[in-house]
């Protein structure tokens, strides 16, 4: 008995132990910027036309980017949650794919395929990619809205689809019961999968600078812009650009909280 019980301690305090490390391990990475931080230097930061550039881009192409992700990820992600669909492994395998190769990878493959023929074209015709601000969109969406479709598929396979038959036998149609059974029971859900893809594509860089180019005051996203100071040994300015990240990321990840402490994700 005293056995249990001394293993019992020994596995919490060891389970505790760790977790406390990491915490610190945490708290000591954002104490370290306080270094280079103080209310002259913030104060500055935000009046700075540069970071101010970065930030407001950074909000309109990740707002951009996590409509287009939802568009496209509730109905791919209610087909791939519903339908009976050929060789479903595989089409799921290809799903996972951007988010497993490296963001450079993916941006160099981007930035290879607008510099072919049909990239050509597609430039041509309808807009410019390749060091463009329309770049940062392109590689931001082809990293989230895979992320978005694999979130709304996580959503759907939470739902129970004998509520979709009971609306049909009712007399709905396939689409009446997606529009007025599935898609209310999962407005919560939608809302944290937009929540997430906003913040992924905040924080996209590496398929973003590979395609996009770090051009200042064109293509500065947050993460390249502290890329760009850190380069350029400003680093007050970058601690800056990395507290405004921090404090970004907070804000979403405490809405998200709050979203899933009122009530299950698929309510």
């Amino acid at each position: 008995m005293l056995r249990k019980v001394a293993t019992a301690r020994a596995f919490s305090v060891a389970c505790g132990g760790l977790l406390i490390m990491v915490l610190m391990y945490i708290i000591l990475l954002l104490v370290s910027q306080a270094t280079y931080l103080n209310k002259g230097v913030i104060v500055e930061s935000l009046k700075d036309r540069e970071i101010q550039f970065a930030l407001l881009l950074s909000l309109k192409t990740a707002l951009a980017v996590a409509a287009v992700a939802l568009l496209i990820g509730v109905p791919a992600g209610y087909a791939l949650s519903r339908f009976n669909l050929p060789a479903k492994a595989v089409i799921d395998t290809f799903m996972d794919l951007p988010a497993l190769i490296s963001p450079v990878a993916l941006g160099a493959m981007l930035l290879i395929f607008f510099n072919t023929a049909p990239g050509m074209f597609f430039q041509e015709r309808f807009f410019p990619v390749v060091f463009d601000v329309k770049g940062i969109i392109v590689a931001q969406a082809t990293i989230v809205v895979f992320l978005a479709i694999r979130l709304m598929k996580s959503i759907f396979d939470g739902i129970d689809p004998a509520y979709e038959m009971a609306a049909r036998v009712l007399g709905e149609s396939r689409a009446g019961a997606f529009f007025r059974v599935t898609l209310p029971m999962a407005r919560s859900g939608i809302t944290a999968a937009f929540i997430l893809s906003w913040a992924r594509a905040l924080g996209e860089f590496g398929a973003t600078v590979t395609l996009a180019g770090a051009t200042k005051m064109k293509t500065e996203t947050l993460p390249i812009a502290i890329y760009l100071n850190l380069s350029s040994v400003k680093i007050e300015k970058a601690v800056a650009l990395i507290c405004i990240t921090i404090f970004m990321a907070f804000l979403i990840l405490l809405v998200l909280r709050l979203l899933t402490d009122k009530g299950a994700l698929y309510r």
